[in-house]
């Protein structure tokens, strides 16, 4: 298992850095210069070369990105352009918990929801409740995240006054473990969302393909329970297809905090990406860039990692 999940490792490299090269070339194309952000627009031409070439923004681009590369690798990220003299890599340790937390919990949450809906749904294929869960299915990923989001907070913060509408804890409240949950229920809940609905068809058919298996129908001739050959027979094949799914949804996650972190005023990564695209902060918008990547990688690996554990046709 060791060699194996180093050699997945190892094959993460050249993806890894073919994504910081893409990244970077297309940060270069982008429109506008970000010097002008940087530099004080009444200093003389010779100041502004000055200050071109102490940043090394006058060297070739393959040049430019090496350095890059070699700051990178030791964790410095540069200073952000906006927030002049504040280390991008600060900025990025600020906000990384918040965003790691919402992910964890909407991950877990999509996860305990969706599978065993899903099951419950293949249990009884074509009835009444199977079709509820399909139309419920159907409606989350058809829901907009941001819509979603908006709605809640209309409904549920605004006029219930059940949940706070933004942010990650009460202003000037001492620490509560009880006021980070309540802040956390509803951008959690949209970021699942569409993640949710989506794992849960794909496991209903997964499962619907398992138990019509002759080893499936064989075990129930034997009297046994349906519920304990649904969950030690049908499961643990059902769920292989379902490692896949879970292993995408770790950038599906990425992307849409995005979207929730703005909606919910959360400061985390998603939410500083943002910023960062808008006032053209490229120091920041590269490091985030190339954080997104390796949680990318991260999930590609924990689904091979599944994969060898739930698979024995799979060898090390």
């Amino acid at each position: 298992m060791i060699s194996y999940i180093i050699r997945r490792t190892l094959m993460a490299i050249p993806l890894l850095l073919g994504i910081s090269i893409l990244s970077f070339a297309i940060i270069q194309l982008a429109p506008g210069d970000p010097t002008t952000l940087m530099m004080d627009p009444t200093l003389k031409p010779a100041d502004q070369a000055k200050f071109r070439e102490k940043y090394g923004l006058d060297d070739p681009v393959p040049k430019q990105y090496v350095v890059w590369l070699g700051k990178m690798a030791k964790g410095d990220f540069g200073t952000s352009i906006i927030e002049r003299g504040v280390p991008v890599s600060e900025m990025v340790m600020a906000r990384l918990p918040n965003t790691l937390l919402l992910m964890g919990v909407s991950t877990i949450l999509a996860i305990l929801v969706a599978v065993p809906l899903g099951i419950f749904s293949s249990m009884r294929p074509y009835t009444i409740r199977d079709y509820t869960v399909t139309v419920g299915s159907f409606l989350g990923v058809a829901t907009p995240s941001f819509w979603l989001g908006l709605m809640l907070i209309l409904f549920f913060g605004v006029q219930l006054k059940w949940f706070p509408t933004g942010g990650v804890a009460t202003l000037n409240a001492p620490f509560s473990i009880w006021d980070r949950i309540h802040h956390l229920i509803m951008p959690a809940f949209v970021l699942a969302a569409a993640d949710m609905a989506a794992l849960t068809r794909y496991t209903r058919s997964s499962m619907l393909d398992v138990l019509q298996q002759d080893y499936i129908r064989t075990a129930k001739s034997k009297g046994f329970k349906e519920s304990k050959v649904v969950l030690k027979h049908g499961l643990r094949n059902g769920l292989i297809p379902i490692i896949t799914i879970f292993g995408l949804m770790i950038p599906s996650f990425i992307s849409g905090a995005a979207i929730t972190e703005t909606v919910f005023s959360w400061p985390g990564l998603g939410r500083l990406f943002i910023e960062s695209a808008f006032t053209r902060d490229y120091p920041v918008i590269m490091a985030l860039t190339v954080i997104s990547a390796v949680f990318v990688v991260i999930g590609n690996l924990i689904a091979d990692i599944l994969y060898a554990i739930f698979d024995p046709r799979i060898e090390y």
